[in-house]
């Protein structure tokens, strides 16, 4: 991202200028997502995941480090099953999304998502364009690679399964 295209730059300043490498670096803190992998468009947010044993010192610790950050909210919630913290804020223009779960980052559905995702891209560079636009008519990400791909069902299940069948995870 240090090197990648203007807006890829500039999430990678607001992060390393936030810290958030360094300060949550006992958590494997990741960046997934569209920016990323350049299926990013206007407003979308970088996620950060995290392998978080112990949810309450994690919550602590976000809310200490970000929260006289604009637009700040943290909640905890159980997504598929398991207890998460997630907390938003903005900053430098970009929305951040900081999740955390007991899961190693590697087998998170964000990060498996993205890996898919990018492996997509490299087989059918045709694809990015497509992607986009749906993602600016409101589509979700996983939801429009699953259209174009023609994967029915729950879009964030559906492209896992997909990306296991063929061996991209």
């Amino acid at each position: 991202m240090k090197t990648g295209n203007i807006q890829q730059q500039k999430a990678y300043s607001a992060i390393l200028e936030l810290n958030i490498l360094n300060d949550l670096h006992i958590y494997n803190p990741v960046l997934c997502g569209t920016l990323p992998i350049g299926i990013d468009v206007k407003g979308s947010d970088l996620d950060i995941i995290m392998e978080v044993r112990e949810l309450d010192i994690f919550s602590n610790k976000l809310h200490n480090l970000y929260a006289d950050k604009e637009n700040f909210t943290l909640k905890r919630t159980v997504i598929r099953g398991r207890n998460v913290v997630k907390a938003n804020f903005t900053f430098r223009n970009f929305e951040f999304e900081l999740f955390g779960q007991a899961q190693p980052v590697h087998k998170q559905f964000a990060y498996l998502h993205m890996m898919i995702e990018y492996e997509l891209l490299q087989r059918d560079p045709d694809l990015r364009e497509k992607v986009i636009s749906l993602k600016k008519q409101g589509y979700k990400t996983e939801p429009a690679f699953c259209k174009l791909l023609n994967i029915s069902g729950d879009p964030y299940e559906g492209l896992l399964l997909f990306g296991v069948e063929e061996g991209m995870v």
